[in-house]
């Protein structure tokens, strides 16, 4: 497995729509062969910070990953 950790902070006014497109990306990763989890994740003390974590067959799944319209 492979295993990526993505840290975000994003600015409060665009937070619903950072949100918004992550879910959307998660939503649709998860239907990729290589993809084996990907979590999006809000911190409650600070809702600007985010963090994702992608969890992937193989390193070979990352690069497919990127090639998608969704990526």
């Amino acid at each position: 497995m492979f295993i990526i950790h993505v840290q975000a902070q994003v600015k409060p006014p665009y937070i619903d729509a950072f949100k918004k497109a992550c879910i959307e990306n998660a939503k649709e990763s998860l239907k990729e062969e290589g993809v084996v989890r990907f979590d999006v994740v809000q911190e409650q003390e600070d809702p600007t910070r985010f963090l994702l974590i992608e969890i992937y067959r193989n390193r070979d799944a990352t690069s497919k990953h990127k090639e998608t319209l969704h990526y």
